[in-house]
């Protein structure tokens, strides 16, 4: 991935994370914006968010269904060549990755076989 790609996608990335955390009100939900991906012709975007409590198909249907307003909020604060077409995707990376440690700290409290001397 280009350098300039990567800049968008940081740049889209915190300008969506203030229009979601500015414009929307989420009862019982945390809703938190864990990464954007921009395709390389900059015509479509997808948004990666993390939700916590609420339900996550009624935060994305609103997410999804607002999402021109997202994109015209978008367009005003930045000058690219077009706006991208958002797309907003459930992102389980952070329950995955509290799974993981979990897990590895399961391992880690295993016995372990105690090493034999060599002679």
């Amino acid at each position: 991935m280009s350098q300039r790609l990567n800049k968008i996608n940081e740049l889209m990335k915190r300008e969506i994370s203030l229009v979601v955390q500015k414009d929307f009100e989420f009862k019982d939900a945390l809703v938190t914006v864990n990464d954007v991906e921009v395709t390389q012709d900059l015509r479509e975007a997808k948004v990666f968010v993390s939700i916590l409590g609420g339900h996550k198909d009624k935060v994305l249907d609103k997410l999804n269904g607002k999402r021109s307003l997202v994109q015209s909020r978008i367009n005003k604060r930045i000058t690219l060549r077009c706006t991208p077409v958002l797309t907003f995707k459930s992102d389980d990376s952070v329950q995955r990755g509290v799974k993981i440690v979990n897990l590895l700290d399961e391992v880690d409290q295993l016995p372990t076989a105690t090493p034999k001397d060599e002679k």
